[in-house]
């Protein structure tokens, strides 16, 4: 009676494994079989630079929303004085990230015709021209945010550099190159 009823708990296994794997298997109308192309994620949709996947996740009126309020918590911390609103207005307009349909993208038809070396040629030349694109773009941040500290007194710089510094402490240990437990320094702090 036992190798019975093993047999059954193994049969019954095998059937649950093979309609998981079935289940894993796309539809036949779905991408038609083909993997996506590089760029893009699973869904078929284009990143758009480093914070692409956030504006995917949380949705571009979020996102902005988000930003918003922490430009205006920002504001009145620093407790601006009138003659340095127009810095402000420059500094958050630089801040705002460039339109995501800028971004050219590769033509699907055109991509197929071609032979895999020069759909990679073509591909690397993209992910240049993208680069060079999100390089001018942050180093434009970059001078924006050089020229409103600038303009800031002593103690607002004391305000915006410890805000500034939380900025980057937001992502923290999680998405750190350096990985979780990382304190400074040259090595990571050990684990206890």
């Amino acid at each position: 009676m036992q190798t019975t009823s093993f047999k059954s708990l193994v049969l019954a296994g095998l059937l649950a494994s093979a309609g998981f794997a079935t289940m894993a298997q796309p539809a036949a109308g779905q991408d038609g079989g083909r993997m996506p192309m590089a760029g893009t994620n699973a869904a078929g949709m284009h990143q758009g630079g480093p914070m692409g996947g956030m504006h995917n996740r949380m949705g571009s009126a979020k996102w902005e929303a988000k930003m918003a309020k922490r430009q205006d918590a920002l504001k009145a911390k620093l407790k601006l004085a009138p003659e340095q609103e127009g810095a402000w207005t420059t500094f958050t307009t630089a801040m705002k990230p460039p339109a995501r349909g800028d971004m050219k993208r590769p033509d699907r038809a055109e991509m197929e015709k071609l032979t895999t070396p020069e759909r990679i040629d073509k591909m690397h030349a993209l992910r240049t021209e993208r680069m060079a694109a999100m390089n001018a773009a942050m180093d434009k941040r970059e001078d924006a945010t050089k020229t409103f500290y600038g303009a800031l007194n002593a103690d607002q710089k004391t305000v915006f550099d410890a805000e500034h510094a939380r900025m980057g402490a937001h992502y923290g240990d999680r998405h750190s190159w350096r990985g979780a437990g990382y304190k400074g320094g040259d090595k990571p702090a050990k684990s206890q």
